[in-house]
């Protein structure tokens, strides 16, 4: 090999790594995915994490960014080390990253590579990610647009929140298409239904007859008249009409018991992203450990006015459109406001079959 070719290996290699921090910040999983070898691996071992192969990398990745308010990270040269069609190097990071769920702070890490010539240039074969300082501490500073656009477009920096009156409109077939299919590469069942009538027949169909089934406090449930089939149908043993039988002073533990752990939970969420996670909200909390993984079974029945592109903006549609709305009911219904106590952010299911998604063509409700 001559020097020309060396130094033309080495400025291809140093592309390459920036490419993958470009294609991180732009939040551009499927092309980051690209830039690995079809067997390749992302190892980060602190968080910890491993990716191998390019969709494990791209759905592994969507899964970590779906968790990001804001995140920057810069890349400086490091070593590279030519071996013919091989080589090894290491690249110098330093990232900035917040989470929706407050985590936040620096850290300097290094990347060790293992780089492959290919047919289409040089791709990694493996990147090992090694976190050598982090600091917790709150970060001073804010991202004016960490709330705003898909993140998945350069253009995106600049865009126009949605205004909320769009969290009322049905999302298009084509969208509903891409959060199936990112629901199940989560590990997620998930199904496009015409309307919350296929839906209701739908749910027959999963829970079996005689199951114990736990509703949640839905307006979907409600509308669609799924809540009534299963709490005053006959069908199954329901949760619900049980618990609130129980006096609440004295069988406080009973009814806790009881709402944790049903066979069955139905319920509906308050968005879904085109990334794949299921939002839920709640004033109390009480439905939510069933939701996330105290029920065998999880049936979520979500309206395609629901479907947002990202978790920031899943939060504020939560805050936005379904707060109000539920606010205006309790106060008629109870006479107390509403509010958003816990929240839960279903990014992946874990236990590939038990939770389903039935994604409807129609709106219903908030």
């Amino acid at each position: 090999m001559n020097d020309f070719q060396a130094i033309a290996d080495r400025v291809e290699i140093e592309a390459l790594r920036g490419e993958f921090t470009d294609a991180a910040m732009m939040r551009d999983r499927p092309r980051l995915a690209s830039l690995f070898t079809p067997n390749g691996a992302l190892r980060m071992p602190n968080i910890p994490a491993e990716q191998v192969g390019q969709e494990e990398i791209r759905a592994g990745g969507e899964r970590l960014q779906s968790q990001w308010d804001f995140f920057v990270q810069t890349t400086h040269p490091g070593t590279i080390l030519l071996d013919g069609d091989t080589a090894t190097g290491r690249a110098y990071i330093q990232e900035l990253a917040r989470a929706l769920d407050g985590r936040q702070g620096l850290n300097y890490a290094v990347y060790h590579d293992r780089y492959q010539r290919t047919a289409d240039g040089w791709k990694f074969a493996e990147r090992v990610y090694e976190v050598r300082y982090l600091d917790t501490s709150p970060l001073a500073g804010t991202a004016p647009h960490a709330a705003q656009g898909s993140g998945t477009n350069p253009a995106d920096a600049t865009a126009t929140p949605a205004p909320a009156a769009s969290f009322a409109d049905p999302a298009s077939v084509e969208r509903l298409e891409r959060v199936a299919a990112a629901l199940r590469t989560n590990g997620f069942a998930a199904e496009i239904l015409d309307d919350a009538a296929a839906a209701r027949a739908r749910i027959k169909d999963l829970a079996p007859e005689g199951a114990s089934v736990l509703t949640g406090a839905s307006e979907t449930l409600r509308l669609s008249g799924i809540d009534e089939d299963i709490n005053a149908g006959g069908r199954y043993d329901a949760i619900r009409p049980r618990v609130l039988a129980i006096d609440r002073a004295t069988g406080a533990d009973e009814i806790r018991r009881l709402v944790a752990s049903p066979e069955f939970v139905v319920n509906s969420v308050a968005a879904v992203t085109e990334t794949g996670s299921l939002v839920l909200a709640s004033g109390s909390g009480s439905q939510l450990p069933a939701n996330a993984g105290g029920a065998a079974h999880a049936l979520w029945i979500v309206g395609a006015q629901k479907v947002v592109p990202d978790l920031s903006t899943a939060l504020r549609r939560v805050e936005e459109h379904a707060l109000p709305l539920e606010n205006a009911r309790a106060q008629a219904v109870y006479g107390m406001p509403s509010a958003v106590n816990r929240l839960l952010i279903l990014n992946a299911e874990p236990r590939p079959g038990r939770g389903t998604v039935l994604l409807l063509r129609e709106a219903i409700g908030y």
